[in-house]
């Protein structure tokens, strides 16, 4: 046998590979005790995305319109929201402070220079501002 009809043999024999995003944020875990909303696992998601939880937390307080705190390991937020809004508000957060829009990679860091926020991607070296007041 010559080396390309191997080849195809082997091929037919290996299963193919289903490929998988390499970054999927948690979904948040939360419940709602009277008229104020629990979260759980903000903790986890703010150190996945390698992110200080004040500032997701900042973010979230006011994308979603209401006050909120941290206590302890959870986060209590002082109205009924409904957890897909909550899931929206995180990717939204995801997609302007933490991915590169170059490269589309998770691997960046927040920099402070004088009064501007930018995303500095550890990958690809790309730099570009954000809003810095939330």
């Amino acid at each position: 046998m010559d080396y390309h009809k191997l080849l195809e043999e082997a091929y037919k024999k290996i299963k193919p590979i289903e490929a998988t995003k390499r970054f999927e944020i948690p979904k948040i875990e939360a419940h709602v005790e009277g008229n104020k909303t629990i979260l759980t696992n903000l903790n986890q998601i703010a150190s996945y995305i390698r992110r200080d939880i004040n500032h997701l937390l900042k973010f979230l307080v006011k994308e979603l319109a209401t006050s909120g705190k941290i206590e302890g390991n959870r986060v209590i937020l002082q109205r009924k929201i409904n957890l897909s809004k909550i899931n929206e508000k995180i990717q939204s957060y995801v997609k302007e402070f933490v991915l590169c829009r170059e490269c589309g990679l998770p691997d960046t860091e927040l920099i402070k220079q004088d009064r501007f926020m930018f995303v500095h991607c550890l990958a690809c070296g790309a730099k570009h501002s954000v809003r810095a007041k939330i």
